[in-house]
């Protein structure tokens, strides 16, 4: 007999909060359910944060639940407030189509949508012709202002100021869970736990228009042991695009976490047995083969065995001292400038293997810093084209962090 999908989530820590979590298991055992997820286009590229929901859209649909992955080209155009202190970047229609058409073809990668198995939709088609009178009189008059102001994702925005413009996106999210339900029969909303009001919002709206029940999940936001939200670098956010972050840089992202982590990550970003993860990070196993593990198959699920196989065996002839990866992270300096010498100090801060003169200065008095192989020692020290070897510069901290340097 096949395990209910709820109890997967559960045993694998997702799920952080239900509305009815008898009746959801209730519904997720009982045959094919329709669920949805929503994802605002305001970027051109998928990235860490949304891993966790594309993998519960996987695990829904591999236990035979029908998923809508709802593309938010109207409510991108309010902007969520939720985790916001500041009111976000307007973009144009153009921009939201374009990063949605981006979305789409990321997610294909995790979810399928061939014969049926997955809808994607875009609630612009229904949110951009709305009768503003219309809508306030057959949705606006369901939702209180009093109750509004309670929710998470507005208190923290009172203080500095909530534009009128972003205290419609409640109700537009919970139109589209209605205009779902009617459209597709679907009962489930799922969403990171910040979405927790919003999804309330949803199905107390479905209630009080049909009399019927709708319901509510949401799962544990993709955190690391301090809490901190996991997917940043110092260039930035972990892209899913290659473009943005090549698979060898997502690739090293992920095997370069840190120990507490490596157990959480691969439950919840891993399809590996619950079994098979225990051994991994069991007492006396080797974490590092653990973190290799998570990430050859998170670079897998995105980009495919063979970007896997390429960025593993990158990291190895890093690792173990043998040729330079071709996609190493890269960084060009002007011939001018390394003829003319260039100090360390600058050369970490320039590639980001340090934030500051400072944080550089203490790297290379720790005795964690080689260029080329050769241990640096001097916070003075210079190089020079005369460095240059095979045409480039290797700068390493530890055994983890690298960057090359060459000249243009």
């Amino acid at each position: 007999m096949q395990q209910n999908v709820y109890d997967v989530l559960k045993e694998r820590g997702f799920i952080a909060q239900t509305t009815h979590e008898d009746k959801i298991r209730e519904l997720l055992g009982a045959g094919p359910a329709t669920f949805y997820i929503g994802f605002d286009p305001t970027a051109d590229s998928l990235h860490v944060g949304h891993m966790l929901q594309l993998i519960v859209m996987s695990h829904m649909q591999q236990a035979g639940h029908r998923p809508i992955a709802l593309i938010g080209g109207g409510t991108a155009m309010v902007g969520d407030p939720t985790g916001r202190t500041d009111m976000r970047k307007m973009l144009t229609q153009e921009e939201i189509e374009s990063n949605g058409d981006a979305f789409k073809v990321q997610m294909q990668n995790l979810v399928s949508f061939e014969d049926g198995r997955a809808r994607m939709v875009n609630n612009a088609d229904w949110l951009l012709t709305l009768n503003y009178v219309s809508f306030l009189r057959e949705v606006g008059v369901h939702f209180s202002v009093n109750r509004m102001l309670t929710a998470d994702c507005f208190k923290s925005r009172l203080e500095k100021g909530l534009s009128f413009i972003e205290f419609n996106y409640m109700l537009m999210q919970g139109y589209d869970f209605l205009k779902l339900y009617e459209d597709f029969g679907c009962r489930l909303q799922l969403g990171g736990d910040d979405q927790w009001s919003n999804i309330l919002g949803g199905a107390d709206l479905i209630r009080r228009v049909h009399q019927e029940e709708a319901y509510g999940m949401t799962f544990t936001l993709l955190t690391n042991s301090e809490g901190k939200k996991m997917g940043k670098t110092e260039k930035g956010a972990v892209w899913l695009d290659p473009a943005k972050t090549s698979p060898y840089e997502f690739f090293q992202y992920w095997r370069n976490i840190a120990d507490a982590d490596v157990e959480r990550c691969l439950k919840l970003l891993t399809f590996l047995p619950l079994s098979e993860i225990a051994e991994l990070v069991a007492e006396g196993a080797d974490i590092n083969k653990a973190k290799t593990v998570l990430a050859y198959r998170l670079v897998e699920l995105v980009h495919g065995n063979g970007e896997a196989e390429k960025s593993r065996t990158a990291a190895e002839a890093l690792f173990g001292q043998g040729a330079v990866p071709a996609d190493m992270p890269t960084a060009t300096l002007d011939a001018a400038v390394l003829e003319a010498g260039i100090q360390i100090l600058d050369l970490l801060t320039m590639t980001g293997l340090a934030p500051s003169k400072g944080e550089a200065r203490r790297l290379i008095q720790q005795g964690g810093l080689t260029v080329n192989g050769r241990k640096v020692d001097a916070v003075d020290r210079s190089f020079t084209s005369a460095d240059l070897e095979d045409g480039a510069l290797i700068v390493r901290q530890g055994k983890k962090k690298f960057h090359r340097i060459v000249s243009a």
